[in-house]
């Protein structure tokens, strides 16, 4: 994901998907006349109560080349739809949707820009758990069985560093046997050589958890 969101193309940050009353003159595309619902005929959540799961669903934004860009908020999302600056290329395939007073929008699961704009560089990708599993596809470094841990090729009590070149998935029993030695000391070595991963299929990974129809999107991941 990128370090930071470009200005130029965000809801404001103090927009909430509610409900609210509006003027007759009101604009469509002003962000506090947009009430995102769960079902098509769903109420508005009253205030105290926990928000449902889906307000905290992302959107893949795709520049105009269709080179992925980010995960959005949904409410941003829709935000740059209504007011043009980006069009749908996928709806959600449970057909939800988002209501103003006299309009309806279909809630997107991948939205492309309708200007290009360019990316600053960006740094290394952040190292989690799930980005990690997939960079090894969940296979164990030292023997291919199913991955369940990460493991630290040189041990943090023998002074590794937690980092892509020094982690790996691992299955629980080489991790077990492992424990804090080296590999030279068991007589071991690595099956594949692990390195950091780049592009933009990574950053989003390294987010968390990612829908299925992003995938032709994201290109094929490379570590």
């Amino acid at each position: 994901m990128p370090d930071r969101q470009p200005t130029s193309i965000g809801a404001p940050a103090e927009w909430a998907p509610t409900a609210v009353v509006r003027p007759a003159n009101a604009r469509l595309c002003s962000p506090s006349i947009v009430r995102a619902d769960p079902t098509p005929s769903a109420q508005a959540v009253p205030a105290g109560e926990t928000p449902s799961p889906w307000a905290r669903r992302q959107v893949l934004l795709l520049n105009a080349t269709y080179e992925p860009l980010a995960a959005l908020p949904l409410r941003r999302a829709v935000v740059l739809v209504i007011c043009g600056k980006a069009e749908v290329v996928h709806d959600d395939p449970q057909g939800l949707a988002v209501h103003s007073v006299n309009a309806s929008q279909s809630v997107p699961s991948v939205i492309r820009l309708s200007r290009f704009v360019r990316v600053p560089y960006r740094g290394r990708v952040p190292l989690t758990r799930a980005a990690l599993m997939l960079r090894d596809r969940y296979r164990c470094a030292y023997c291919r069985g199913r991955a369940e841990t990460v493991d630290h090729v040189v041990p943090r009590s023998r002074g590794g560093s937690h980092s892509w070149e020094n982690c790996v998935a691992s299955c629980a029993r080489c991790n077990h046997r492992k424990a804090d030695r080296l590999l030279r000391e068991l007589g071991w070595r690595l099956l594949t050589i692990p390195r950091a991963p780049s592009g933009p299929y990574w950053r989003l990974l390294a987010g968390g958890e990612t829908d299925p129809l992003w995938l032709p999107y994201l290109g094929e991941p490379a570590a």
